[in-house]
């Protein structure tokens, strides 16, 4: 590497390092009204360019930011944690307990009329059996998530569904108010003892049909559709999840915790007491994989990037992360009849903040971003996203090639800042203990190094590449021509299967 971009790399770890998200992205958190509950659990833009928002508190209001005016559509929901506006007078909100159409029927402004679109699900009384949602697709259908329940409590003497008699005895659960130490452990730390408890349900536009669509989630916070109709799925960090994982989600699928096995029709089995190694054969491979404390702790929403919105980043895929000051970005790279890709930082920045849960684009380009805490880490609020840069210096796409990986940048590349590149490689227990550490951890060492005629696009050559392996790629050195330091300089391809 030349003296030239050893010192910029060396100025770059200071305030210029920390100020490249400042330049490229314009961040404003807008306040929102004390009479209103700042944890936003579910928002969705108006195509008039009002913000819909339903609050932990139960509310679901009307933010009009070319006024800054707020108004109550609804109130009286339950815990809701997904919105989908249909139009300026009909909203559909996931509640703990139901997926619900909101109308204002008479033009007042309020909703007068709720319509319960799906119930078909249990309820045990458990804290931690959430409902995430919805996201529609092309032809109006909506899907839910559905999060399994925790150890961490009881249930209920009264449930709403089926009891499932396979595992521990339903009186040794009713411990409602009362310790929970008596069944710890002795019915999974995450369990589905009521219906479709690690499920995605597909609802009709009308709700007259619903479908369980696929099984094996844990906690999945996020649910969307990128620009392709792939329907995607972020789950989180704990049993039977080595670090969090982001999934391609189809019919019929499996992903891994086996909890939700239980309401697969004709199934006989108690899946806690299956081998791993079994259950891997079952289940679906991550598309890709969010480090742990490096690049996400507990990711939220996938959102697409409407097409000639936010400069290269048009028609890509955005996901909330609450633990980090950060939003994410996945390339897709599939391969045959699979997906994997790649994540990276999309904005880090102390301006952002944490808590980033919700994510939605108005019709001025910007992206809206509504933040909720729960108790947990997070922040509360809303940060509004323009892009400030026009030509930011990015990685556009990452490519598995023969013997290694193209990568296409926004602008041409200083040849003389590649030299820097290195490639690492590591993967992730699957098993039932909370978590994983990086297993076979290993420095790659690199061949050839190769940019191309017109500079943007970059060959990356490591000496062995594995599959079942994610591979980081280290760009801090990369630089433009013009010396613009790149967004996002660390890569994370989760490497299924080679080219």
């Amino acid at each position: 590497m030349s003296l030239r971009l050893v010192l910029a790399f060396l100025l770059s770890v200071g305030p210029a390092w920390a100020d490249r998200w400042s330049e490229a992205f314009e961040i404003h958190r807008p306040s929102v009204p004390e009479e209103f509950d700042p944890q936003i659990g579910g928002m969705d833009v108006i195509d008039d360019g009002r913000i819909a928002l339903c609050l932990h508190s139960g509310q679901l209001v009307i933010h009009d930011p070319s006024s800054d005016s707020w108004s109550v559509f609804a109130e009286g929901l339950q815990e809701p944690l997904g919105l989908v506006v249909e139009n300026a007078s009909s909203m559909v909100v996931m509640q703990r307990s139901e997926l619900t159409r909101i109308r204002d029927t008479d033009g007042d402004g309020r909703g007068d009329d709720f319509q319960t679109l799906c119930d078909n699900f249990g309820l045990s009384g458990n804290y931690h059996e959430y409902a995430y949602g919805p996201a529609r697709d092309k032809d109006g259908n909506f899907y839910i998530a559905l999060n399994l329940a925790s150890n961490g409590a009881g249930i209920a003497k009264e449930i709403r569904g089926e009891w499932h008699p396979t595992g521990l005895e339903r009186k040794h659960m009713e411990l409602e108010g009362k310790a929970w130490d008596p069944f710890r452990g002795k019915a999974g730390r995450m369990y589905a003892r009521v219906p479709y408890r690690g499920w995605v349900l597909k609802v009709s536009k009308d709700g007259q049909k619903v479908q369980p669509f696929a099984s094996g989630f844990r906690s999945p916070d996020g649910i969307g559709f990128d620009a392709d109709g792939r329907l995607l799925v972020t789950d989180n960090q704990g049993d039977w999840r080595g670090t969090s994982p982001l999934y391609e989600v189809r019919e019929g699928g499996f992903y891994g915790h086996p909890a939700s096995l239980l309401w697969q029709e004709g199934w006989d089995r108690d899946p806690l007491k299956m081998p791993a190694e079994e259950l891997n054969k079952l289940r679906t491979p991550e598309a890709a994989f969010f480090p742990h404390g490096e690049l996400a702790n507990s990711p939220t929403q996938p959102l697409a990037v409407p097409e000639g919105v936010f400069g290269p980043f048009s028609g890509q895929t955005l996901i909330g992360e609450m633990n980090q000051r950060t939003l994410i970005r996945f390339l897709p790279d599939p391969v045959g009849d699979g997906l994997q890709g790649t994540l990276l930082p999309f904005i880090q920045s102390s301006k952002l903040g944490r808590g980033n849960h919700r994510l939605a684009f108005a019709p001025d380009g910007s992206l809206w971003v509504g933040k909720t805490h729960l108790s947990w880490a997070g922040d509360k609020g809303l940060a509004r996203i323009r892009l400030r840069d026009k030509e930011p210096f990015a990685i556009e796409s990452v490519t598995q090639v023969k013997g290694g990986f193209r990568l296409r940048f926004s602008r041409e590349v200083d040849p003389e800042s590649i030299d820097g590149t290195q490639v690492e490689r590591h993967r992730y227990h699957y098993y039932s203990r909370y978590g994983s550490p990086k297993v076979d951890p290993k420095k790659l060492e690199l061949g050839e190094l190769r940019l191309s005629g017109d500079g943007r696009e970059l060959w990356i050559s490591p000496k062995e590449l594995a599959e079942g392996f994610v591979h980081t790629l280290i760009l801090r050195s990369v630089r433009s021509k013009e010396s613009k330091i790149l967004l996002g300089d660390v890569a994370y391809y989760n490497l299924l299967r080679k080219r």
